[in-house]
């Protein structure tokens, strides 16, 4: 963690001074502003965590409760949101209060009484080890705690303005604020008041039932709903062995998604309520929750469920629906002008709850979108980045929807009914990588470049998050996994892997850093503002292929060790060596000849290119880094 470089640093360093908008934020919701999100959801809290390291960047964030979420219907996190929790700075806090999830239990019919369940399969959670971070269970509203916590640290400042809800919108490109947001404060001594504020974008996080999207004109549209579920969070007495074990249960009385939940004692059942008639207008919806139990006793038998108290309950209809797009420009009219309204979560994608994708799948639509909007807004990037977000987080959440309408089938398919009794089972081993979020792979764009050099780091697919593996930091012997070093700050990280030569010789190692720290077409030249730090934009480090010992950190080029802050310190903690016998050139199958894995803020890999392939890398930013 880097710290001090303005000065000693006495106080809890993971709350960073206040800059920008952050100085003195206005109390009352202002006037006029750079970035308008509604909704403190998932997908709206990351935004401002992420926002927040932009504090020349004028953020609020409006939600209609009149305080935070106590109670989220969330709770499944994946791997990925795991990693993403560590970049901005809690995953070790919130998996200390999390159920972990090691493996799964699959409960059939038993073959000799029918009427009875017996347990068939118990395969490990991750049995492919995709991440080093577990998949957990943990409520919605510690995640949005923790993410309000993130933004409220952070140079910006940001906190929620509670009490006030989205009424519309009007858009005027050209005034210098184009959204007009009507809103209306519903708490507070203001309650009932409306106003018109201004923004130059806004981001619609309000849930299924959107009026961003309406506003906008985008339609949900999919496959309605056809199969019902009662869940319930419920603290309760059993004699079913694996009620502290998540579960997929199929009995010849229905189905039931078992989840424990955090703090030992409580746990959900999504219990299967059956096929929903056409004509039936939402009448399963006020199924009892006596009814629920009553099935979920009917489905677990030979065993039961004695409820002490419910803590939460509903009863949803499955249903698979997306917009075409996530913002408020049509296909024709791409790139004629610039997306004003943005939507994500379930304001533009909704599913069932049965692969646990809905809180983590939004999150990473938030931070895609977050550090797009700080990087132009702040002068860094054009305008064009902004047409990503659509182009990419659309696709991501129709292959989640086809994923999903294939699981939650699979779910409520009674075991004799399946290709083979062992097929849910072997789905679910199969498909592991899905869910856990590592399936995403950004196509070639604006910002993810080619695969022509990926055999340099086959490991590390562009377009698909940077796995994490551990290396030796040379100036401390520190063993760290490099994955974990790089926040949520709104940098691009450069990860050199060194050819073969030692730190020091002539080698292309040592040419590449030449280039980068003093070439006029190198990003860390070209960008870089008047008075700003050399890692202000740009996280550079390197890694060597001999053992830390072997590398001298005075040999070591400049490239890789900036001078940050008013003093200009030098910062070595950015020089890494491999491991022996955990050599991270092995495990990510890195050539011996040298690589440059180029790394966006939200962590997916933009490129993979050989160390002379300077031009290229230099062509690379300049597709949407502004200079200036």
């Amino acid at each position: 963690m880097l710290f001090h470089q303005n000065g000693y640093v006495s106080e809890d360093p993971r709350i960073e001074e206040a800059r920008g908008y952050g100085v003195d934020r206005a109390q009352e919701l202002p006037d006029t502003m750079d970035v308008l999100i509604v909704g403190s959801g998932p997908a709206g809290v990351i935004a401002a965590a992420q926002l927040s390291q932009y504090p020349e960047v004028s953020t609020r964030l409006i939600e209609r409760r009149p305080g935070r979420l106590e109670i989220g219907q969330a709770d499944g996190i994946q791997a990925r949101s795991v990693e993403t929790f560590q970049s901005f700075g809690f995953a070790q806090e919130i998996i200390q209060e999390a159920f972990m999830l090691r493996e799964m239990c699959f409960w059939n019919p038993d073959p000799t009484n029918p009427q009875n369940i017996v347990r068939t399969g118990r395969p490990a959670d991750d049995p492919h080890g995709v991440s080093e971070f577990p998949h957990m269970i943990v409520n919605q509203a510690r995640v949005m705690d923790y993410f309000l916590r993130s933004a409220k640290r952070g140079p910006g400042r940001i906190e929620p303005d509670y009490g006030i809800e989205f009424v519309g919108l009007e858009i005027d490109q050209e005034h210098e604020h184009p959204v007009a947001v009507t809103v209306r404060h519903v708490a507070g001594p203001r309650e009932g008041e409306e106003r018109t504020v201004r923004a130059k974008y806004v981001f619609g996080c309000d849930g299924a039932a959107s009026r961003v999207r309406k506003s906008i004109g985008r339609r949900l549209e999919g496959q309605g709903a056809n199969h019902a579920w009662g869940v319930m969070d419920v603290l309760a007495n059993t004699d079913f062995p694996d009620i502290r074990t998540k579960c997929a249960i199929n009995s010849v009385h229905g189905s039931i998604l078992h989840i424990p939940r955090e703090g030992g004692l409580l746990f959900r059942m999504y219990v299967d309520l059956g096929e929903v008639p056409e004509d039936d207008n939402h009448e399963i919806r006020k199924t009892p929750i006596e009814e629920v139990i009553r099935r979920a006793n009917q489905i677990i038998h030979p065993y039961s469920v004695d409820v002490k108290s419910v803590a939460w309950s509903s009863v949803y209809e499955v249903g698979h629906r997306l917009t075409d797009h996530f913002d408020d420009v049509d296909t024709e009219d791409r790139g004629t002008r610039c997306p004003r309204v943005f939507i994500a979560g379930d304001a533009c994608h909704t599913h069932s709850a049965k692969a646990g994708q809905g809180m983590n799948v939004s999150m990473q639509d938030g931070w895609n979108l977050g550090w797009k909007l700080g990087a132009v807004l702040s002068g860094r990037a054009d305008a064009s980045l902004l047409d990503t977000y659509s182009e990419e987080r659309q696709v991501i959440a129709k292959n989640l929807i086809d994923f999903d309408r294939e699981w939650s089938t699979l779910m409520a398919t009674p075991q004799d009914k399946l290709p083979d009794p062992k097929y849910l089972e072997e789905f679910y081993v199969k498909t592991a990588e899905f869910p856990a979020g590592f399936m995403t792979e950004y196509q070639p764009s604006l910002i993810v470049a080619g695969t022509e050099h990926q055999d340099l780091a086959q490991g590390w697919p562009v377009g698909k998050r940077f796995k994490s593996a551990r290396v030796q930091r040379v100036c401390d012997a520190m063993v760290v996994h490099q994955g974990h070093e790089a926040t949520a700050d709104g940098r691009w990280r450069i990860h050199v892997y060194a050819d073969s030569a030692v730190a020091g010789a002539n080698s292309p190692t040592a040419a590449f850093a030449e280039w980068l720290q003093n070439d006029p077409a190198s990003p860390l030249v070209a960008y870089r503002r008047e008075g700003e730090g050399e890692a202000t934009l740009f996280d550079v480090d390197v890694t060597y292929q001999q053992p830390y010992d072997q590398v001298d950190i005075n040999t070591v080029p400049r490239a890789f060790k900036p001078r940050v802050g008013p003093l200009e310190l030098n910062y070595w903690e950015r020089v890494y060596a491999a491991i022996p016998g955990e050599d991270i050139f092995d495990l990510r199958k890195i050539s011996r000849d040298g690589a440059v894995v180029v790394v966006r803020p939200d962590h997916y890999v933009a490129a993979v290119l050989p160390l002379d392939a300077t031009a290229e890398l230099a062509e690379f930013f300049g597709r949407f880094l502004r200079k200036g």
